[in-house]
C-alpha cells in the first residue's frame, strides 16, 4: 500500500522530490497509520536532506535509466546513521526515504540478512581466487547500488567485526551512500567483543563518514499497538483468524510488503512467510512440523523481537514430534523475550492434553499465558543471553 501511494506520487522522470518525506509521513498520519511525533519528524528532516544532497551530486543517464556520482559532486553524500529504542519508527523512517529515493540502484535489506550474503561471498570467492575477497565484495555491491538502507545493525559476531572496517572503508572509497538503523550508538555497538581494539576503527570509520542521529521518541510504538491487539492469542482458526494475522504484520510493519525471509544456521535454510527488520510472520507448519531444533530457534529468537505465528493446531499424541519442537520453540521465545502474536485451534490450556510430554507441555502453557502479560510484553528483547 504504502509503495503503491509512491508510485503514484513520484513521476517516471527526475523529480523534485524537496519535502516530499514530511508529505508522505503527514499522508501516512491522515491515514491512521502512524502518529504525529516530533522526534520522528526531526529525524525526517535528515533523511529528506541526503535525499537532496543525492540528487545533487549524481547523474541520471536516461538511455539506460541509471545514475552514477558525478566527477565533482557538489558535496559529499554523507551516509546516515540512525540509532534509538526499540519502537520508535527507525525502520518506518528509513521506509519512507528508501520509497521515496527515485535511483533505481538502491538495496534495503535486514543487517543479518547482509552479512549473510556477505560471508558467503568471501567464502565463494577464496574458493576460487587467491585475491582480497573483501575488495571484490565491495565493488559486487557497488555495482548494483548506489545507496544501501541496512536495517537492525548490530555486532555480536567476530567474524563480523573484523571484517566490517574494511569493507566498509572500501564501499565508501567507491562513493556508496549508506543509510543505516540501530538501537545502538556506534560506540556502544560489539560492547564486551573479543578484540574489540580492532574493531574500534570501524567505528571511527563510521562515525566521520556518517552523520550520527538520535531518533529520540517518547513512544515505544510497538507496545502501543500490542495494547491495541484485542489478544495476542487468537483462538479458534475461524474466518477472523487469517484477518488477525494480517492486521497484527500491517500493525507492527506499517503495512509492509509480504516478502519471505530466510536463516542460515548451521548450513540449513530456515524458511519464515515474511520478515520486516526484526519483525517475522511464519506459521505452525514452518516452525513446528518442519524438522527444526533448538539451534533454530534460537537463532530466530535472537533476531526478531517479534513473532507472528499463525495456525497453532490442537495437539494430540500422533503429533507429539510436533507438540515437543513447539516446547522448544516457546522456550526459546520466552528466554529471549520475544513478543508472540499467533492464532490458534484451542485456548492454551487445550492445546496438548494427552499423549508423550503432555505433562511437560504444562510449563509451555503456564509460559504462554505468562507471554500475554503486561510485564512480558513490557519487557525487553534479549538478543543473548
Amino acid at each position: 500500500m504504502l509503495k503503491k501511494f509512491f508510485q503514484r506520487a513520484i513521476p517516471e522522470q527526475y523529480p523534485d522530490l524537496s519535502g516530499l518525506l514530511e508529505k508522505q509521513y503527514n499522508y501516512q498520519v491522515a491515514q491512521n497509520h502512524i502518529q504525529h511525533d516530533n522526534a520522528q519528524l526531526s529525524a525526517l528532516q535528515h533523511l529528506q536532506t541526503l535525499l537532496d544532497h543525492i540528487l545533487a551530486c549524481v547523474d541520471y543517464d536516461r538511455k539506460t535509466v541509471t545514475h552514477k556520482l558525478l566527477s565533482s559532486p557538489p558535496e559529499k553524500c554523507k551516509s546516515l546513521y540512525i540509532f534509538g529504542d526499540v519502537g520508535r519508527g527507525k525502520s518506518m523512517l528509513m521506509a519512507l526515504f528508501y520509497e521515496a529515493c527515485p535511483i533505481k540502484q538502491k538495496r534495503r535489506l535486514h543487517f543479518n540478512m547482509f552479512m549473510l550474503e556477505v560471508h558467503a561471498f568471501i567464502h565463494e570467492w577464496r574458493q576460487k581466487y587467491n585475491t582480497d575477497a573483501i575488495s571484490a565484495m565491495a565493488k559486487k555491491i557497488r555495482a548494483s547500488a548506489l545507496v544501501l538502507c541496512l536495517d537492525e545493525f548490530h555486532v555480536t559476531d567476530i567474524a563480523d567485526a573484523m571484517i566490517l572496517e574494511r569493507l566498509f572503508r572500501k564501499l565508501f572509497e567507491l562513493g556508496l551512500i549508506v543509510v543505516i538503523t540501530s538501537n545502538r550508538h556506534p560506540d556502544d555497538l560489539y560492547q564486551g567483543g573479543l578484540q574489540r581494539e580492532q574493531f574500534l576503527n570501524f567505528i571511527k570509520l563510521l562515525q566521520k563518514d556518517s552523520k550520527i542521529i538520535e531518533l529520540v521518541a517518547i513512544e515505544d510504538y510497538r507496545l502501543m499497538h500490542l495494547h491495541a491487539l484485542e489478544a495476542t492469542y487468537y483462538f479458534p482458526l475461524d474466518a477472523h483468524a487469517s484477518e488477525f494475522v494480517q492486521q497484527s504484520y500491517n500493525e507492527f510493519t506499517n503495512f509492509a510488503a509480504i516478502q519471505s525471509g530466510v536463516l542460515q544456521v548451521m548450513g540449513r535454510k530456515v524458511v519464515l512467510t515474511a520478515v520486516h527488520g526484526d519483525i517475522a510472520l511464519t506459521s505452525f507448519n514452518e516452525l513446528c512440523v518442519q524438522p527444526l531444533g533448538s539451534a533454530d530457534y534460537l537463532e530466530i529468537a535472537r533476531e526478531f523481537s517479534t513473532l507472528i505465528m499463525a495456525g497453532i493446531p490442537k495437539l494430540t499424541a500422533e503429533k507429539r514430534n510436533e507438540a515437543k519442537r513447539f516446547i522448544t520453540l516457546i522456550d526459546a521465545l520466552y528466554e529471549h523475550k520475544v513478543k508472540l502474536i499467533c492464532t490458534a485451534e484451542v485456548p492454551v490450556q487445550e492445546l496438548y492434553t494427552e499423549g508423550d510430554g503432555a505433562f511437560e507441555f504444562k510449563r509451555t502453557v503456564s509460559r504462554l499465558i505468562e507471554m500475554q502479560s503486561e510485564n512480558y510484553l513490557e519487557s525487553k528483547h534479549t538478543e543473548h543471553l
